[in-house]
């Protein structure tokens, strides 16, 4: 199971990173197509005593993948085949968009982080939702018992003004909100311009209100709606959106994004500076998204469901989230750095130490 660490050092640092996140992806995917995942779920499969109902969802475990892996929704059996109890796919934007120029993604190998300035390349919502049509039926044949969840995290197109961004969140949410176990409004993007102008305090206020109605609307169910912030927000902000959550009975936040600081990284200066902008993910967000997730528990009621991301990278790590208040947790960066085993062996561990 340590074989991957010895391929990544070896074969997929000499890559350009997102070359090899798709080489990556594509394999695990053509073992799902092959039956080879499927022939192995038991041996990926999170114990029975690891599943939770949160959100009045059964996940088979607190332990996902967060959004950004698979953007396109491509790899959702293939995923909760090797063990993550749901998988969030996105960004997903009104309109396909090509996102920014290559290149777009950088590795920290020295912080075990990523830079990422992608800007939510995707085919758009109305293909994408057809993948996860698909993959839903999929999954409810597939598991008997408790099967594994999908969220869709949806942003704002590119090209769209901010003034239009309730009506190009709202065409997101017509095509996908039906298939979809939970729905992620992310206004958290540091890589699509003006974006976290978003998460000012009346600037959500619209756009959570209209998109939770018309999910509900189009699905003829209650669609778990949650928002995803950034780690970069002050307390003071902090505490706003947990009052606007509050206020609007949402059923969630998910917290953290990526940050755009660059503070206290093992990484040589004048090689980050070069990189430029983006996203920074990976374990130097331990500590601040851990913070965030704290403030956000001392201030939300019980029954609002909090999901912890940032710096993930070990059980332990699970496990702190959950002491701390997180009712379920994902990861993403260090599935780069770990590979197709990550998730099995995070929940091994934490059916050991729950």
């Amino acid at each position: 199971m340590r074989i991957y660490p010895l391929v990544f050092k070896h074969v997929f640092t000499k890559m350009d990173p997102e070359q090899a996140h798709h080489f990556a992806f594509n394999a695990i995917k053509i073992a799902q197509r092959a039956g080879l995942t499927k022939a192995a779920r038991k041996f990926f499969a999170p114990a029975p005593k690891l599943k939770r109902t949160v959100m009045g969802i059964d996940f088979p475990s607190p332990f996902g993948l967060a959004a950004g892996f698979d953007k396109g929704a491509t790899g959702i059996v293939a995923l909760s085949d090797i063990g993550f109890g749901h998988v969030e796919i996105g960004t997903v934007t009104g309109q396909a968009q090509p996102g920014n120029p290559r290149p777009r993604l950088f590795r920290l190998v020295e912080d075990r982080a990523v830079i990422n300035r992608m800007g939510f390349n995707n085919e758009g919502a109305e293909r994408v939702a057809a993948r996860v049509a698909s993959a839903r039926q999929h999954l409810k044949g597939d598991y008997q018992q408790t099967r594994p969840v999908i969220g869709v995290n949806i942003g704002k197109t590119k090209a769209v003004e901010l003034d239009d961004a309730v009506g190009d969140y709202l065409a997101s949410t017509r095509q996908l909100a039906i298939h979809a176990d939970y729905l992620v409004v992310n206004v958290s993007s540091p890589n699509t311009p003006g974006l976290r102008l978003l998460q000012s305090v009346e600037s959500p206020r619209p756009l959570l209100s209209e998109v939770g109605a018309l999910a509900d609307k189009v699905s003829g169910r209650h669609i778990p709606l949650l928002v995803k912030i950034a780690p970069d927000l002050s307390d003071e902000d902090v505490s706003d959106v947990a009052q606007l959550a509050i206020e609007l009975k949402l059923d969630g936040i998910i917290a953290t994004n990526t940050t755009i600081t660059r503070d206290g990284l093992k990484s040589d200066a004048a090689k980050v500076e070069e990189i430029g902008a983006g996203g920074l993910s990976g374990a130097p967000l331990k500590e601040r998204s851990l913070a965030v997730l704290r403030q956000l528990r001392s201030l939300v009621p019980a029954d609002m469901a909090l999901i912890a991301v940032g710096g993930v990278e070990s059980a332990q790590d699970v496990k702190d989230r959950l002491d701390a208040g997180a009712d379920l947790v994902q990861g993403y960066t260090a599935f780069l750095y770990e590979g197709p085993f990550w998730a099995r062996s995070i929940n091994k561990d934490l059916e050991r130490m729950l």
